[in-house]
């Protein structure tokens, strides 16, 4: 019995120490690998009115008569080719081709590391703009950092700063930093049910200075510039440095009010810039959002009369990059709030 707890025990530290090896080659290996530089990644384009147009086609196949069938083929070769023959006078007559719509989709996270794509897809979408197209985005976000949201919203900026009529589809959040992208556009849509609002800004960090001073152990925090620091994980915090954080959060919030009111000066800024956030219904009366409709019923109306393309940039990643992507998403989903806690001195929309 001493044998195999034993032979237990030594199995145990070995499997530790290899783990341990592990983990050290896989952070080398990570860090090799990114010191190489993000490779480039490339635009996937989808044609929405053909997706529409298979899902139609899949479902009258399955529900319709075999007759039936027949006739809506033939209905719908004949309808094909007037569309064809109407297009091509079009370009004889050298009249305008069918207006454009492009989809763009912003799932954004606390550091709107969604940005990086983002900034891609305004790219491309801008270099092969004509008058008459349009964008749609559709905008998924409960906030996050200020630089960060910033720049997304400053690439919806792009677009608007172009002429391109830009409609801000939310389905279900865009609260705080989300909001902040959301007012950028010329019309928002918005799900009943769908969270918007929330223009406030929040920060937050623990202190350990009690629980290091108990245990005897001093935190030096030197700094050049007298708000240089103004509070601190470790250190003991002062009234002054306290209150000068304060102000700070307050002159980023006048920052987002003025924000907000510059691109859409029909809202009550007093009223909604509470750090409150309203439902769609709500958000409407306090002209939040210009209509209730989902993202799926405008792109579907556009299909009609447009084309529409749904533009998404794909970034190349490593196989290490892969699996940190997963894992994180992982940690994610099980901790939805661990990422405010891991960066808590950065101030953020909430």
């Amino acid at each position: 019995m001493a044998f195999l707890f034993e032979y237990g025990l030594f199995l145990a530290k070995a499997v530790t120490i290899l783990v341990a090896v592990l983990a050290v080659i896989v952070v080398i290996f990570g860090m090799s690998q990114r010191n190489r530089g993000p490779d480039e990644g490339h635009i996937e384009v989808k044609s929405l009115n053909h997706h529409l147009e298979n899902l139609t086609r899949d479902l009258k196949s399955l529900v319709m008569h075999p007759d039936d069938k027949k006739h809506a083929a033939k209905q719908e070769k004949k309808l094909r080719k007037e569309e064809d023959k109407a297009r091509k006078k079009l370009q004889k007559d050298g009249s305008a081709h069918r207006s454009r719509v492009f989809v763009l989709d912003f799932e954004g996270d606390i550091q709107a590391s969604a940005v990086s794509a983002l900034r891609e897809e305004v790219t491309a979408v801008l270099a092969i703009s004509e008058p008459g197209d349009e964008v749609v985005i559709r905008l998924e976000s409960q906030g996050g950092t200020v630089h960060g949201y910033g720049l997304a919203a400053s690439q919806l900026k792009r677009m608007v700063a172009r002429d391109i009529p830009l409609t801000v589809s939310v389905d279900k959040v865009a609260a705080s930093g989300g909001y902040m992208m959301a007012c950028i556009g010329n019309r928002i849509i918005a799900a009943p049910f769908a969270i918007l609002g929330s223009i406030g800004v929040i920060a937050q960090l623990p202190n350990f200075h009690r629980f290091l001073k108990k245990q005897e152990v001093d935190v030096e925090v030197l700094t050049a510039g007298e708000y240089k620091r103004t509070l601190t994980m470790f250190g003991e915090n002062t009234d002054k440095g306290r209150q000068k954080f304060l102000d700070e959060l307050e002159d980023v919030h006048t920052l987002f009010k003025r924000f907000v009111s510059d691109n859409r000066p029909q809202v009550d800024i007093d009223v909604v810039s509470t750090g409150e956030a309203w439902y769609g219904t709500r958000a409407l009366e306090h002209d939040l959002v210009d209509e209730l409709i989902t993202s799926d019923e405008l792109i579907n109306a556009k299909c009609k009369d447009c084309d529409v393309f749904f533009v998404k940039y794909v970034e190349h990643k490593n196989k290490l990059d892969q699996v940190m992507d997963r894992f994180t998403g992982l940690l994610r989903g099980r901790l939805p709030d661990a990422s405010g806690a891991l960066a808590p001195t950065l101030q953020r929309f909430q």
